[in-house]
């Protein structure tokens, strides 16, 4: 009996201690060191308007519309980019419903860009990403909706593909993944340095 009693006050002891160290010291060292090394991403990349009202994150995708925006991949999270409902359109490769929606994802996009029906159009331009949330699309796609863009807000092509250099971000670590221009800031520079009136 007091064999088990010394056992039971061990594993009661080894159980306190674990739960401090990864439950409070840990997390707690871990939030510190982002808060140090790393304040905006720790604290969800938000954007501000000039007020300092937060009006997005540069992490999550948002739906822009109109002619004079550039627009974001399509999301499969909830009603468009809902970060409550992150998730892809689960539809494998052999699916009709995925077919159908990226021919209709296909017409539509060379449609509002004036693209003739033989020009290659960008996957990310037509397809959900696996989160339904990136705020990124392909610079082959940024290139496309450029002239659109500049078009509608009358303003020199020039003017706009230097905001999407200045927009892109490189690959991770200097090596993984693919340059991606951020749509959610790209649109807010515009908007930002080329107002449009109505």
């Amino acid at each position: 009996m007091k064999e088990f009693l010394k056992q039971i006050r061990i594993s009661v002891v080894a159980t306190l201690v674990f739960a401090v160290i990864l439950c409070g010291v840990y997390p707690l060292a871990v939030w510190a060191f982002g808060q140090a090394l790393f304040p905006w991403q720790a604290n969800g990349s938000l954007i501000t308007d000039a007020s300092g009202t937060v009006i997005g994150s540069a992490l999550i995708g948002q739906n822009f519309s109109g002619p004079q925006y550039f627009e974001p991949r399509p999301s499969a999270a909830g009603a468009g980019y809902d970060p409550t409902a992150s998730g892809g359109t689960n539809l494998g490769p052999t699916s009709q419903k995925l077919a159908t929606m990226i021919q209709q994802n296909v017409a539509a996009y060379r449609a509002e860009n004036g693209l003739f029906s033989s020009t290659p159009v960008p996957a990310d331009a037509v397809t959900a990403s696996g989160s339904g949330l990136d705020p990124e699309i392909s610079i082959a796609n940024a290139a496309i909706q450029a002239p659109r863009v500049a078009k509608a807000r009358n303003i020199p092509l020039s003017e706009v593909e230097s905001l999407i250099e200045a927009n892109t971000d490189g690959r991770s670590l200097g090596v993984f993944g693919e340059p991606g221009v951020n749509v959610v800031t790209l649109n807010l520079a515009l908007d930002n340095q080329y107002p449009v009136h109505n």
